[in-house]
């Protein structure tokens, strides 16, 4: 295996960042970040406590006065900063991304980290352009006008698939709006979002503006959901997981951002270029080893191409080259752990007693049999109903199945709970327009699948949750509207008064 980054050093004194410091976790437990790829042990921690997340929730609070009375140009200049540290750490940032994750050094060097430092920018940009309504007189005898203003401490909850852009997606928003932030990265992954709270004291943001407790969600996780100074809680992962979120989040009546599951639909029209399908099927269903919930995971192909589609990507799934993250010449790296690799071989064990595994299904040997890695899987003959169709599997996993008209296509690809992403592949601008009206889906893509930009929001619809992540959309979530209306008229007695007492 090659060289891999060294963490013990930088994070020697804790994986928690409260008020401007690294330091040890206070639950008397400890845990370990797993190389996936090796199955051994890269660093351990201490876990966070409730009073953990207490301290930090008050040094968020103690730090959201001034931050949140700090212009939206000093809060754009330090943002401005913190693309400029992130950019200067982009190397080690991507490297230890791999080193906890598995994914490939170049999905990583070219895909999260710049990633990220380009919603950083856009934030950075995005802080000056918290706009309210323009002053109006609506009644004609007083003016309004709209004031957006930040909610105060936020506690959000990011994933481990993408735990560098989750970071992001969770803090930029939020304190680019005034907001302070407590977040609390999956306990499997959180080195580099205690990266990116380090960039933030490098670039000059204040203590307590950005905390991050690393500890588990059951306990840690909960806390800071339920935690009454604690006014909006932004939750990434599974819908199972985000119902609970509602559940706790409820008990105090925080403002709640979902994104949750995806099951993402590939529909493939008969008029399709063939060859461009089935490219972005393999790209879009193995990006990140199919850990990502807007990947491609059921490809609906109307019969005519049917047989052709499943004979290239078999044919191409089989080219993909399984190996070291750190090699430059890796497609696909490990699942993020050996439990998540079993779960998703599972699903694939049981799928043999219905349908058929064209390509894939099993585990590499060799020199990767200790990692977590499972090969590119192709499978056909499903039902609608069966699991593999229904159920986010979350890995290299594709399902393929057939349709006839047009109707039937659509209404397959809104055959789950799910309500994410999805793409429509079509020559016929027509049928590709009509695809983008009726699939329900937070983002569909037209002959493509999977490009994000930081300009458009991402988040889904149904059981994929609601609210959005990026995008001046995502301002939504992070500030409170005030109305502010003043009286123009100067009259003491008015005439609406009198429908409370008095007569005209």
């Amino acid at each position: 295996m090659t060289n891999r980054f060294q963490v013990t050093d930088r994070f020697a004194d804790g994986a928690q960042y409260i008020g401007g410091r690294l330091r040890a976790g206070t639950s008397g437990r400890e845990h370990s970040v797993i190389d996936p790829a090796t199955g051994k042990s890269v660093h351990t921690y201490a876990l966070a406590s409730t009073a953990d997340v207490d301290e930090a929730v008050a040094a968020a609070k103690a730090a959201f006065p001034a931050w949140a009375g700090a212009t939206p140009g000093e809060r754009s200049d330090a943002l401005h900063r913190l693309a400029g540290v992130l950019a200067e750490w982009a190397e080690d940032l991507a490297r230890v991304e791999s080193l906890q994750c598995g994914k490939p050094l170049k999905l990583t060097t070219e895909f999260d980290v710049p990633g990220t430092i380009d919603n950083t920018a856009f934030f950075a940009g995005a802080a000056r352009h918290l706009q309210g309504q323009s002053a109006a007189e609506y009644t004609g005898d007083h003016t309004s006008y709209i004031r957006r203003e930040p909610i105060g401490v936020v506690g959000s909850i990011a994933p481990w698939n993408y735990p560098l852009q989750m970071a992001a997606w969770k803090i930029l928003p939020a304190i680019a709006a005034g907001n302070t932030i407590v977040l609390k990265p999956a306990e499997l992954t959180p080195l580099t979002s205690l990266m990116f709270a380090q960039a933030a004291k490098e670039a000059g943001i204040p203590d307590g503006v950005i905390n991050v407790v690393s500890g588990s969600g059951r306990d840690v996780g909960e806390h800071l959901v339920g935690h009454p100074d604690v006014v909006m809680t932004s939750f990434t992962g599974s819908t199972p997981v985000g119902k609970r979120v509602a559940e706790v989040a409820t008990a105090t009546v925080k403002r709640l951002h979902l994104e949750l599951g995806g099951k993402a639909p590939f529909l493939v029209f008969d008029d399709a270029d063939l060859e461009a399908a089935a490219h972005g099927a393999v790209a879009a269903s193995l990006i990140n080893s199919g850990q990502d919930c807007t990947a491609a995971t059921r490809a609906y192909v109307q019969r005519p191409l049917f047989d052709a589609f499943v004979a290239r990507v078999a044919e191409l799934m089989e080219t993909v080259r399984v190996g070291d993250p750190f090699a430059p010449d890796t497609d696909l790296g490990p699942l993020v752990s050996h439990r998540h690799r079993d779960a998703v071989a599972g699903f694939v064990e049981r799928a043999r007693g219905y349908a058929t595994v064209v390509t894939g299904g099993d585990a590499p040997g060799g020199e990767l049999e200790n990692g977590a890695y499972y090969r590119p899987t192709l499978i056909t003959g499903a039902a609608q109903d069966s699991e593999v169709v229904q159920s986010e599997i979350f890995g290299p996993v594709l399902v393929a199945l057939p349709f006839d008209g047009d109707d039937e296509g659509i209404r397959l690809a809104n055959d789950t709970p799910y309500g994410l992403a999805a793409s429509a592949w079509s020559r016929d601008v027509y049928r590709a327009n009509r695809a983008t009206r009726e699939i329900k889906a937070g983002c569909v893509w037209v002959n493509d699948h999977i490009p994000i930009i930081s300009e458009m929001p991402h988040g889904g619809t149904k059981a994929s949750g609601y609210g959005k992540d990026m995008s001046a959309y995502s301002f939504e979530e992070y500030t409170q509207v005030k109305h502010v209306m003043f009286d123009n008229t100067a009259v003491a007695a008015k005439d609406w008064h009198r429908t409370i007492f008095g007569d005209r």
